[in-house]
């Protein structure tokens, strides 16, 4: 029964897109016309079937409901995509599956065909300048008005059509927020905000989905109000209201292959907007460099990087420089980033569905970059989680840039006093 009112659906899904093309009928802007469209696309299914050309529909209202939502909606995705505790969406081809709030990975429990899911990918894409084609079989973009994270593939790059969509966090993050939901102490959370009171530069690392963007927003966050901040993303993310500065996206070229404008280009673009601190939502490539310029310009930074621990994060981000190809040596690079990089914070997640739970975000280690006397970076631990779910504790050691944190702080503070959990900020 399933594969006959699938048969059905298909056939007048497609009478339906056949006709609004015909008639260049808008189905965001057209709805009455695309629905009477759909009602007489059913009406004429079944006129056929009674005469013994198919199977008649038991409920042809239900396959109205169906194929307008497809053409005017999402289809079967429609309701999914409405949902706020739905992190992400994976489509191959004609499955789809996604994870809730809870960290469950679930499977759509709709029938979908890749013909439809890739038409909920274009109709994504239709209030963006990106498109998925022959020409262009990836795409990155900013969809559902700025909340989610569409990238996709289609063949002959992928086997099938390929798509991810993450949702974007709404809540306004905050280092308190992040100590609420045990990814931080309040003795780590302190620290941080602290180093945020100067122009201090942060490296934040981890595996993808370890929470790596909402502690740039909880560091943005802490920043105060009349510093000037200059934030370039590849695909916007960062959810931080700013009192003095603006948030730039990289573009795409053209059709004609034109018209570029790089996540390079961007920060090479703000280094001469006088920033107080630059942001870059994630470093993968030649990007990396122009961060080196930054250092001469005597700004901060910040940036997020994949990587396993905080130290390899730092090899990381001098490789990532390295890729830039300007025939600079990565002793060189590597010396400007360890003068250049005061911490890295390196994240972590766990999968608890399988206990009941969700998956579980915490900071791993937060560490200084500290003069070296040898070729590689040298580091000092100040905050350590042995394992994930343990605590995350202060090894005792007072960072090399305590002077210029306290000089920073309002009158009264003191650092030593956060470090060890007994005041706070």
């Amino acid at each position: 029964m399933t594969t006959l009112v699938t048969t059905a659906y298909d056939q007048i899904r497609q009478a339906v897109l056949d006709r609004v093309e015909r008639e260049r009928l808008d189905p965001a802007g057209a709805l009455d016309g695309v629905r009477a469209a759909v009602v007489d696309a059913v009406e004429d299914y079944q006129r056929r079937a009674h005469l013994g050309e198919g199977t008649a529909l038991r409920d042809p209202g239900d396959m109205v409901a169906r194929v307008l939502r497809s053409i005017t909606e999402f289809g079967p995705l429609t309701e999914l995509l409405a949902r706020p505790d739905v992190e992400e969406v994976f489509i191959e081809g004609a499955r789809v599956s996604y994870i809730d709030g809870s960290g469950r990975l679930l499977g759509l429990a709709a029938p979908t065909t890749e013909q439809e899911n890739l038409q909920v990918i274009e109709r994504l894409l239709a209030s963006t300048q990106r498109h998925l084609d022959a020409a262009n079989p990836l795409v990155q973009a900013r969809v559902l008005n700025g909340t989610a994270r569409l990238t996709a593939a289609i063949p002959p790059i992928a086997d099938a059509l390929s798509a991810t969509l993450r949702r974007h966090t709404l809540r306004r993050d905050t280092l308190a927020s992040l100590v609420e939901r045990g990814s931080l102490t309040p003795a780590a959370a302190g620290f941080l905000w602290a180093a945020m009171q100067t122009t201090s530069s942060v490296l934040v690392s981890g595996p993808p989905g370890s929470g790596k963007t909402s502690l740039l927003s909880a560091l943005l966050a802490a920043i105060p109000s009349n510093r000037c901040v200059r934030c370039c993303e590849e695909i916007r993310e960062l959810n931080v209201p700013l009192t003095h500065g603006s948030f730039y996206e990289a573009r795409p070229a053209g059709l004609d292959g034109t018209a570029e404008i790089s996540l390079r280009d961007l920060v090479k673009f703000v280094l001469a907007m006088r920033p107080d601190h630059i942001v870059v939502g994630e470093v993968r490539g030649a990007e990396a460099f122009e961060l080196t310029r930054a250092v001469n310009a005597g700004c901060g930074f910040a940036c997020t990087i994949h990587a396993d621990s905080a130290h390899e994060a730092l090899h990381a981000l001098t490789n990532a420089a390295i890729m830039a190809g300007e025939n600079v040596t990565e002793p060189i690079v590597r010396k400007v980033f360890a003068s250049a990089i005061d911490y890295v914070v390196h994240l972590d997640l766990e999968d608890l569905s399988h206990a009941g739970g969700g998956i579980r975000r915490q900071v791993m280690e937060i560490i200084e970059v500290v003069p070296s006397l040898h070729d590689d970076f040298s580091t000092e631990p100040l905050f350590r989680r042995e394992a994930l779910g343990g605590p995350l504790e202060w090894t005792g050691v007072v960072p090399r840039g305590a002077a210029a944190i306290e000089r920073a702080l309002p009158p009264g503070q003191r650092l030593q006093p956060i470090l060890e959990g007994r005041a706070q900020p």
